[in-house]
């Protein structure tokens, strides 16, 4: 499936998964999808990984490694249900805090309720916006994470250029997101599974396979590892790299802001 990627150059923008639409006509298109699936988020992330984004989440804050003092200030984008924000907090002692950014609502109100439960709401803070269009002034922000989420995004350069404007000097990029298999084998077991049992596997859990389906094929058009770093580059970033998790199922790319 590797050939339905777009590249470096972009696509993305006219992709609902392997269909192409007209310009602008994408958001709805996948904020629909998120309204669907908000209260069985976690769960649909299992399904489309076995359980391993919870392992590749905790990886991903390790990385970040939050300072346990007080002031650092991160911004997780597409993060409604707060699932990256409350482990850096966890991660910090409680010291971090942070803004949560989803351009979905629902999204947001399982997050908020979530830190409610979990005594983080004094940490976080909820903000309903484009992450093509951040509400933040220049260099506000000591980190900017999103996980599963810059490939919903339809013009990818324009929320990468917003990642860099917002951070400060010194700022942390990282942004773990499916990716493209690299290793023989179980490429071909990992399309069989996200092409066979993922839709049914989401129409069973969800009673709807159409935004599992979508999930799958926007998987297979983001771009190639390489040629996302390239984009991460393009935005003004630097010391650029990418660590592959389970074969390539998903990569962590790490950037920094000097």
């Amino acid at each position: 499936m590797s050939d339905q990627r777009v590249s470096a150059q972009g696509g993305m923008q006219t992709s609902y998964g392997f269909r192409t639409v007209n310009d602008g006509e994408k958001q709805p298109l996948v904020n629909d999808v998120f309204h669907k699936v908000a209260r069985r988020y976690d769960i649909m992330n299992d399904v489309m990984s076995g359980g391993l984004h919870r392992v590749w989440k905790d990886a991903m804050v390790t990385s970040l490694n939050p300072p346990r003092r007080p002031g650092f200030r991160f911004l997780d984008v597409a993060g409604g249900t707060g699932d990256i924000a409350f482990r850096i907090v966890a991660a910090s002692d409680r010291q971090a805090s942070g803004t949560v950014l989803d351009i979905n609502a629902s999204m947001l109100g399982v997050g908020s309720e979530r830190a409610q439960k979990k005594a983080y709401a004094d940490n976080l803070d909820f903000v309903e916006a484009n992450a093509e269009e951040l509400p933040f002034e220049d260099a506000s922000f000591d980190a900017y994470t999103i996980a599963f989420g810059i490939r919903n995004v339809p013009d990818i350069d324009k929320a990468l250029r917003e990642a860099f404007r917002i951070l400060k000097r010194g700022g942390r990029f990282l942004c773990l997101e499916f990716s493209e298999v690299e290793m023989p084998l179980l490429d071909r077991v990992y399309d069989a599974w996200s092409f066979n049992g993922i839709p049914a596997m989401g129409k069973a859990i969800a009673g709807d396979a159409e935004p599992y389906q979508y999930l799958v094929e926007s998987i297979r058009k983001f771009p190639r590892q390489a040629d996302f770093a390239a984009m991460i580059s393009r935005a003004g970033f630097s010391r650029v790299n990418y660590t592959n998790y389970t074969g390539g199922v998903a990569a962590l790319h790490s950037a920094w802001k000097i």
